[in-house]
């Protein structure tokens, strides 16, 4: 193709017809254009499949990540609410005196409300992947990138209302740990001695008597204070986020 036009080009000056070798000269100049647009054309075209791939695989991987985080958050809000209805009960025996609580209830609250420490560990692998590799850009959703940078930071509250949280646990915990208590009653009262196979004790140890405590009423008010406050200004809020940035995957996954 390039012989033919050179050939013509030089048929052209030969016969010595300049305007007519301008002209020819503009023409093929116009069709080098024409190709070099054609061709950056296509590259874009390319680039834009390419990257629009690559953000179809990253929200994939991102609805992934936040639909297992969010049945963790679902659970760990269930476990918060169980332990602040423990505290709130043992509570009520506190205030109460027709109510009447028996050494095994006292063990199944005790262990049932301050066993289980609370911590939201989400799935956040790949979204940290793309904001350390920059690849966050890669969503053309505004609102998303906006949702998707402020949950890492949101996360780092949670963890900081969590310490807390576990500060005013291990606080009731420390009142189980003297002389004055027995952990072995709650044990045995719950059937854990027996299902690991824990030697009985010599003596049986009543822990009802920690009911008439100042010091342990206080440390299960903080305690039921801390969990509340978990629940509705972090847990709560955290569970609305969540749900907005599914919201908006599923509407980038669906245009």
């Amino acid at each position: 193709m390039i012989k033919f036009f050179r050939k013509i080009r030089q048929n052209l000056i030969q016969e010595n017809r300049l305007s007519k070798y301008l002209i020819y000269a503009l023409g093929e100049i116009v069709l080098v254009v024409i190709g070099i647009l054609i061709a950056l054309a296509l590259n874009n075209a390319n680039l834009n499949r390419i990257q629009a791939d690559n953000e179809l695989n990253y929200l994939k991987g991102l609805r992934f990540e936040f639909q297992v985080s969010k049945s963790k958050l679902t659970e760990l809000i269930a476990v918060n609410q169980k332990n602040l209805d423990g505290a709130k009960e043992i509570l009520r025996y506190m205030h109460d005196e027709q109510q009447e609580i028996t050494e095994q209830r006292l063990s199944e609250l005790f262990l049932n409300t301050f066993s289980n420490d609370i911590s939201f560990n989400s799935n956040n692998s790949l979204l940290n992947e793309m904001i350390n590799s920059g690849s966050l850009k890669t969503i053309s959703s505004v609102e998303l990138r906006k949702q998707l940078t402020t949950w890492i930071s949101t996360l780092e509250d949670i963890k900081r209302q969590e310490t807390e949280l576990g500060v005013q646990r291990e606080r009731v915990l420390d009142l189980s740990r003297g002389d004055d208590f027995s952990i072995q009653t709650i044990l045995d009262q719950t059937g854990v001695s027996q299902a690991l196979e824990i030697p009985g004790p010599t003596s049986f140890h009543s822990n009802l008597g920690i009911l008439d405590s100042r010091r342990f009423e206080n440390n299960v008010l903080i305690f039921i204070l801390t969990s509340e406050a978990t629940k509705t200004n972090h847990y709560d809020p955290l569970m609305e986020d969540l749900n907005t940035i599914l919201e908006l995957l599923d509407l980038e996954l669906g245009r």
